[in-house]
């Protein structure tokens, strides 16, 4: 989930990496200059989690945490697009969905006060604009995602239970948010989370208070195995260093996205001819979005492309669907049906990232013979469209 954007020009990028373990820390010379008040004269180090879910057909990556104080789990759905965690909660709750573990209750000496500056950080994030009638007001919130969910609360003050790459394990005192009138999904159904790990760049987002904390430097990274689930990692120790192609965050034009700026599309090696676009990096989006017009040179020069073997067929799944002669087992009977997305950057890196078919198709479980999804969709603020091989 991410927060609503005012233009609905840009692109949310999931990337899905065929890695599912987590390496060893990588030991190298250029270490990061460690900094801020180091968690009762711990050292700085790394967390990882391990992450749970897929693409499709659960539409979502989430990690479990332990809150409180004795501590009990909670599952949070990872998102990069926005800064605050909540949970749902019972302070008493008005509208909360049926989640997997009992609401977080929360305890009047652990809410947040308005001046707090956490508080001052969220609402300025939010709405540029904060005020308090009395200093010991709490600090409510109102958030609301791009797909029309939305959580309203208050922030609260506790304990994360967290075991560091150093065999550590601390306990710090972070600000979230108790969320007790909820708008996601449907109240009937089982959420497969209990609230949402915000992982943005603005202070109140958890990576942002780690660093402050000194727990962990201001690292947050991901790898997601093509065959569902990976791991999440905060801080730098585990950073591929001398395998990864670097590329600045520029501001971007949507708060605090991760964006590395503008990028020209390319589709098998050559230009598509779109105007270059700003790319926003989403965890909380289920898949690839573009506008209108990006879109629909994509599917123009996917299906120019393609060879007679591949017949367009209807699936409930997604709109644009293809099959075969013959059923797929996997994406990788077709890889060479079709050609890599790529994104140019045009920041001074230049960087590069592939999208090659396996990491844009998936096998759909809707329709035996119809076996391939291609999860590229084109939204507006209006409506989302879906395409879909088969």
């Amino acid at each position: 989930m991410a927060v609503g954007w005012a233009q609905p020009a840009i692109l949310i990028l999931l990337l899905l990496v065929a890695v599912a373990r987590a390496p060893a820390p990588a030991v190298r010379a250029d270490k990061l200059a460690r900094g801020g008040p180091v968690l009762a004269g711990m050292e700085v180090s790394s967390a990882v989690f391990p992450l749970y879910g897929d693409v499709y057909p659960h539409g979502l990556y989430y990690v479990a945490m332990s809150i409180g104080n004795p501590p009990r789990p909670y599952f949070l759905d990872v998102d990069t697009g926005s800064d605050l965690t909540w949970l749902q909660c019972d302070a008493p709750c008005v509208s909360c969905s049926k989640v997997p573990h009992p609401l977080y209750r929360p305890t009047k000496n652990k809410l947040v006060h308005c001046v707090d500056q956490m508080c001052t950080a969220l609402h300025g994030d939010l709405t540029g604009r904060h005020g308090c009638d009395s200093p010991q007001e709490q600090c409510n919130y109102e958030i609301r995602y791009a797909d029309q969910g939305s959580s309203l609360g208050v922030l609260v003050n506790d304990i994360f239970a967290l075991r560091l790459a150093n065999s550590s394990v601390v306990r710090p005192s972070l600000v979230f948010g108790c969320g007790y009138d909820q708008q996601v999904g449907s109240s009937s159904e089982v959420s497969p989370t209990d609230g949402v790990l915000g992982l943005g760049s603005g202070s109140i987002s958890l990576i942002s208070q780690f660093k402050q904390n000194g727990i962990t430097e201001n690292v947050v990274g991901h790898c997601l195995s093509t065959r569902g689930g990976g791991f999440l990692f905060f801080g730098d120790d585990l950073v591929p260093y001398s395998r990864a192609t670097w590329a600045p965050m520029a501001r971007s034009a949507f708060r605090n996205y991760y964006s590395p700026g503008l990028a020209s599309l390319y589709f098998g090696g050559r230009s598509l001819g779109v105007r270059p676009m700003e790319v926003v990096f989403d965890s909380g989006s289920s898949f690839t979005y573009f506008a209108a017009q990006p879109y629909q040179v994509i599917i123009n020069a996917i299906k120019g492309d393609l060879s007679k073997t591949l017949k367009e067929v209807s699936d409930p799944s997604l709109p644009i669907c293809w099959k075969g002669k013959r059923p797929f087992k996997s994406v990788l009977d077709v890889k060479k049906e079709f050609k890599s997305l790529v994104l140019s950057f045009s920041n001074g890196k230049r960087a590069l990232m592939e999208i090659p078919p396996e990491n844009y198709l998936i096998v759909t479980v809707n329709i035996p013979e119809h076996l391939i999804l291609l999860v590229i969709n084109h939204t507006s603020l209006v409506a989302k469209t879906f395409i879909c091989l088969c």
